[in-house]
């Protein structure tokens, strides 16, 4: 069964949310040509614990750093190493975190320096995306509802949607009922009621949809190489339209 958040428990989910907000937004800021994908984790630590939170991806099902950071043709999951980023790179920025047993989830993906106009508009696509799939979620919605919206924008555009990864439900431990396709028809699926809190997030491929996992049995490629995308919200279903938990609450 789906448990809706009480207030109590919304209120310990909203406080690490904002963490999060604020942890990628600073993180996001600092990424630029010559910057190592470790400097990036690093500093996400840094922050998260500074804020009272822990990192909730490290040593959860033995996941190692603090932040994933996908670069290019990695879909998730990227380990933070020496890397240097390059110019026209793009780089995804995975974080998670938990204050007080509340946890929240949010990615974003950003360039470093100067991209190509492809480049920026496989991240436009992304992130609108995902919030076609946030309109969708609401009280009374059925949850393939955000499913197809996501779908829709994306294939709409001439990109695929991963479809062995999900988002999920999350608020109370790091991955929770339900898991959230990105792909599927509407009107099936659970009906979403109020106070359920969900992790919303495409991944999107210029190319083909299918991926592969690296050696280090986390990294997720693009089967054919080509760019990809993700971007994440934690939301609380309401009534009306679902609260952004993970946007900083200044704007």
């Amino acid at each position: 069964m789906l448990k809706s958040k009480t207030e109590t428990e919304l209120a310990k989910i909203r406080q690490s949310s904002q963490i999060v907000a604020r942890v990628l937004g600073e993180v996001a800021r600092q990424v630029a040509p010559g910057v190592t994908t470790i400097e990036l984790d690093s500093l996400a630590e840094e922050l998260i614990l500074k804020s009272g939170a822990k990192p909730a991806f490290k040593g959860y099902l033995n996941y190692p750093n603090t932040l994933c950071t996908s670069v290019n043709e990695q879909v998730v999951h990227g380990i933070p190493s020496k890397r240097r980023l390059k110019e026209g790179d793009l780089i995804g920025l995975d974080l998670g975190a938990c204050f007080d047993g509340g946890y929240s989830d949010a990615a974003l993906t950003v360039p470093v320096g100067q991209i190509s106009r492809e480049v920026q508009q496989l991240i436009k696509v992304t992130r609108e995306s995902l919030y076609k799939g946030i309109e969708q979620a609401r009280a009374g919605s059925r949850l393939s509802n955000i499913s197809n919206a996501v779908q829709t924008h994306v294939e709409a555009h001439g990109y695929s949607v991963v479809k062995v990864f999900v988002g999920h439900g999350v608020g109370l431990r790091q991955q929770e009922e339900p898991q959230i396709p990105n792909y599927g028809l509407p009107g099936r699926g659970v009906k979403l009621k109020r106070g359920l809190t969900l992790a919303i997030e495409p991944m999107v491929n210029m190319g083909v949809d299918g991926v592969r996992i690296l050696d280090d049995m986390w990294t997720a490629v693009t089967w054919d190489g080509s760019l990809s995308a993700h971007f994440e919200h934690t939301i609380v279903i309401t009534d009306g339209e679902a609260e952004i938990l993970t946007l900083m609450s200044e704007g």
